[in-house]
């Protein structure tokens, strides 16, 4: 049976099991000890050197990367088919995926450090959230386009361009920064979310939040003792909204990480 290291909070291990679910594969999932320290290790850093979630273990094969994962679901069980059947409409898809993996994704792990771990608060806590509101907005008018009057951001059926884009969407939900009711683009994520793979994503989401989600985290964080990992457009995303200081202070206090070098 596939396993799939898995955060049911990441968006990119959501998007893999929405891949998963939709494609009707079995699968089994295991959270990774350690990550949230930067000390993770074993089976886990075997599958993904990165230490990051997702990582799929496909008998032999060892996949990380959400993209690629898709990518290697694609090509190892074509039936059905998540990619569209143009070259231009694969194109357009796999940039959706871009966009919403680097520039969404930062917008929306912006305001969790600030509502959820605090960042900023005694600084620029305020300007950080103003600019990651207005930056949904602009994210969510820019989608409403590129839908356009197609069902799907896939076209005629659910797929890779809707999947990479609905856990981005419904994170900023989350925030309190649902599309604009009467939407095409609400319309299209009250119809993603009615499906089965969503409700597993959402089942999942629950289960952790019940299980205290990450309220004790945030004191841990406070301590050092907890370490959230600031790359590449998250860290880039930070410095250019004007939170150098949440940077700088981070580094003070221990509790940011990046990815560990490979060994």
């Amino acid at each position: 049976m596939i396993m799939l290291w898995d955060h049911p909070f990441s968006p990119y291990a959501q998007k893999v099991k929405i891949a998963l679910v939709e494609k009707g594969l079995a699968f089994e999932t295991r959270i990774p000890g350690g990550i949230g320290v930067g000390g993770a290790g074993g089976d886990f850093v075997a599958a993904s050197p990165r230490a990051e979630v997702p990582a799929l273990v496909d008998g032999d094969t060892q996949v990380f990367d959400s993209t690629v994962i898709l990518e290697y679901l694609e090509d190892a069980y074509p039936d059905p088919a998540l990619l569209p059947a143009g070259a231009a409409d694969r194109a357009r898809v796999r940039m959706l995926e871009d966009v919403a993996d680097t520039q969404y994704e930062a917008i929306n792990w912006g305001l969790t450090e600030l509502s959820a771990f605090g960042r900023g608060r005694d600084g620029p806590a305020d300007a950080l959230r103003q600019r990651a509101q207005d930056q949904v907005r602009g994210m969510h008018a820019w989608l409403e386009r590129e839908l356009g009057g197609r069902e799907w951001f896939n076209g005629d059926a659910f797929g890779w361009g809707d999947l990479s884009l609905v856990p981005y969407v419904n994170g900023s939900a989350g925030h309190g920064l649902p599309p604009a009711p009467g939407s095409r683009l609400a319309d299209w994520l009250a119809r993603a979310n009615a499906r089965p793979s969503l409700q597993k994503v959402a089942a999942d989401v629950a289960a952790v939040a019940q299980a205290g989600g990450m309220g004790a985290v945030a004191e841990l964080l406070e301590q050092g003792l907890f370490k959230r990992q600031y790359r590449d457009h998250r860290l880039e995303w930070m410095i250019k909204a004007g939170g150098m200081e949440v940077v700088t202070d981070g580094l003070a206090k221990g509790n940011i990480r990046f990815s560990p070098d490979f060994a």
